[in-house]
């Protein structure tokens, strides 16, 4: 069987599609990468905001019209909007042969065997999770599935469930297959990292736990943190990020505002004293470590008090990096039976305005990395001519497709995934200028 994928939304999302792919590949299937040559074709939808349902939708409706163009004989729609809205679609696109929920998953070959597109059901075929992007050296592992936050704004428990953590054994197990795969970045992802574990019981393992058996067990060589909520950052993981090397010095903590009236309208668990203090905690024990932070404005109250008051925390904290964005009602939320009060202008004008602020505390903040020596995890071979540098890349400070790059010049011949020892000579809003640490280059 020829397998085509489309797999949308967040890098959580991305692992379960790997996880599903490999498995198929498992009894036989084979990946294609042109749909229309494909036999069955898999859509793993999210369904988070608005943008993201009508990409869906319109990915299952490209991938439909192929059964009547080309050589698909199936296909196939999981994640995040079918969880939502199932039987909806089920109703509307009838050229979509199998909707399969999260607790569903398991059927999947199965039901392709059922319909003579699999050819071996029955044998037990555990799978190697597949690769299906475009740099195996960088790879997210995700720890949990599920969220037990409350949140005002977002339907992620709606579609998701309740926190339920990984086996550490199997985190373990895969990460190696990771590594095996080419992997020299591994990216921990989870609703919020901080959460592993409280479903395992008191003496069960932690976030800690599984970072020391992940260093023990593998050699992948950079380990990135991403989405821990404040209170999620205890001192033994802290030590871990001020101590091991292998633990790049970067940690995702997501915020959505700084105003105590809409944190607590928002329903989140911070409030402003509570971040202040666990920032400067965390640049205590570990003066470099870049934080990148997540806001949303717009949202339902947010007054132009409110606003400010963001603006201002984030001048005073000085985040390495913050992701603005603009409220967006979504279904069966809290927020959703508020009444959305901040016009569309409105919304968009406070974005523009703090990602323009946060652009030059950003340049600021990373110029302080300037004529350091650091490595660089190299991601692309680059044009000297048309880029101005001979390899694209990043050091710990610069996360995986949401933060800036680093245009390494004169690099030589390395090959994406390596590592290489470089100098940073110049930095500009995001991004940064290196040559290898030999050369002697002025800053």
């Amino acid at each position: 069987m020829n397998l085509g994928v489309i797999s949308l939304g967040c890098d959580k999302a991305t692992v379960d599609s790997e996880r599903l792919v490999g498995e198929l590949v498992g009894h036989g299937a084979r990946v294609v990468p042109q749909l229309e040559t494909a036999d069955v074709v898999l859509v793993n939808t999210c369904g988070f905001i608005d943008a993201a349902k009508r990409e869906s939708i319109e990915a299952l409706l490209r991938a439909g019209r192929l059964k009547d163009s080309g050589s698909v004989k199936a296909v196939v729609a999981v994640g995040c909007l079918v969880q939502r809205y199932r039987d909806e679609l089920a109703k509307e696109l009838p050229e979509i042969d199998l909707f399969l929920n999260f607790g569903e998953l398991h059927k999947l070959a199965p039901e392709l065997a059922a319909r003579g597109l699999l050819a071996d059901p029955i044998a037990d075929h555990p799978g190697v999770r597949a690769y299906l992007g475009d740099a195996s050296h960088v790879r997210y592992l995700k720890i949990s599935e599920g969220c037990d936050h409350t949140c005002a704004f977002c339907a992620i428990p709606l579609m998701r469930g309740r926190h339920r953590s990984e086996p550490l054994e199997r985190l373990v197990r895969e990460a190696q297959t990771l590594e095996a795969q080419g992997a020299k970045e591994i990216n921990l992802v989870a609703q919020d990292l901080g959460h592993y574990g409280r479903d395992l019981g008191r003496d069960g393992p932690r976030l800690p736990d599984v970072l020391k058996a992940l260093l023990n067990e593998t050699s992948v060589p950079w380990f990135r943190l991403l989405y821990v909520y404040s209170f999620g950052l205890t001192e033994s993981l802290v030590d871990l990020i001020a101590t091991e090397a292998r633990v790049v010095p970067y940690i995702d903590i997501p915020i959505q505002h700084a105003s105590d009236a809409m944190l607590s309208r928002m329903r989140r668990p911070e409030r402003q004293e509570t971040i202040r203090q666990k920032v400067a905690w965390l640049r205590e024990r570990k003066p470099d470590i870049a934080i990148r932070t997540t806001a949303i404005v717009g949202f339902p109250g947010e007054s132009d008090e409110d606003f400010r008051m963001l603006c201002d925390f984030a001048e005073e904290i000085q985040f390495e990096r913050v992701g603005v964005f603009t409220y967006s009602e979504q279904e069966g939320t809290r927020a959703s039976e508020f009444a959305d009060d901040v016009p569309e202008v409105v919304k968009r004008d406070r974005q523009h305005e703090l990602v323009d602020l946060q652009r030059a505390i950003t340049e600021e903040r990373l110029g302080r990395f300037v004529g350091r020596c650091a490595d660089m995890l190299i991601d692309e071979v680059a044009d000297p001519v048309e880029d101005g540098a001979t390899h694209v890349g990043r050091v710990p400070w610069q996360a995986d497709d949401v933060d800036g790059i680093t245009r390494l010049q004169q690099g030589g011949w390395a090959v994406p995934g390596e590592l290489l020892a470089v100098r940073l000579v110049s930095n500009e809003d995001y991004d940064f200028t290196a040559v290898p640490a030999t050369t002697v280059a002025g800053p």
